[in-house]
């Protein structure tokens, strides 16, 4: 038990990483909390900064999301099953919404949740990704890609596994990444929401 919960604490320690916020603050002197959207995510640091540290922060953000599974994967071997193994994703995901290192407050948690997923379930991850991509070059608004990842995987796990605590991990996810983007709902549905123009950078 102290051994899962050690596990438990390292996955939101790990997923607390605030690699956008730092590259930001470090490299370039800009706090991203004060520009663009305030988010200190992938998508914020693109448009603010540029696709390099956009593209570095992306990989770290999902890193920091599979990291603490694949080493539990690699250390603990048999005693690392599918219950614990999401208990420590889960918790990188809360890391990444309410950082230790940023007071409680953190993203949205969308690639550290995609990084998850990936070192558990990584068919399902890419399909989701897949999903994101599709609705991303559609519409060009990330907010409505990254919610339809998150609507795919539950029904997905539904129709593919039938497995009940797959099943209520990938709800909880998608529950938690929705969450995260009411604003963007609201600016949606006003038609107000920033479209992210990759082609302009």
């Amino acid at each position: 038990m102290f051994s899962i919960l050690c596990w438990i604490v390292f996955g939101y320690l790990s997923g607390s990483l605030v690699w956008g916020y730092w590259i930001g603050k470090h490299f370039y002197g800009v706090d991203l909390r004060t520009k663009g959207s305030g988010n200190i995510g992938a998508t914020n640091v693109f448009r603010v900064l540029g696709p390099v540290p956009g593209i570095f922060t992306f990989v770290l953000d999902v890193s920091k999301g599979a990291l603490p599974i694949f080493m539990m994967k690699y250390f603990q071997q048999q005693n690392s099953n599918q219950v614990i193994l999401l208990s420590v994703g889960l918790a990188a995901i809360l890391g990444s919404k309410f950082s230790i290192f940023l007071k409680g407050k953190g993203g949205k948690a969308v690639n550290c949740s995609f990084g998850v997923i990936l070192a558990i379930i990584p068919a399902e991850a890419i399909i989701s990704f897949l999903a994101w991509i599709l609705i991303f070059v559609a519409t060009g608004y990330v907010s409505l890609a990254s919610m339809t990842a998150a609507i795919v995987l539950p029904v997905m796990l539904w129709f593919l596994h039938k497995n009940i605590t797959l099943i209520i991990a990938g709800t909880i996810i998608s529950l938690l990444i929705i969450a995260t983007h009411r604003e963007n709902i609201k600016r949606l549905l006003a038609g107000n929401e920033n479209r992210f123009l990759l082609w302009k950078k």
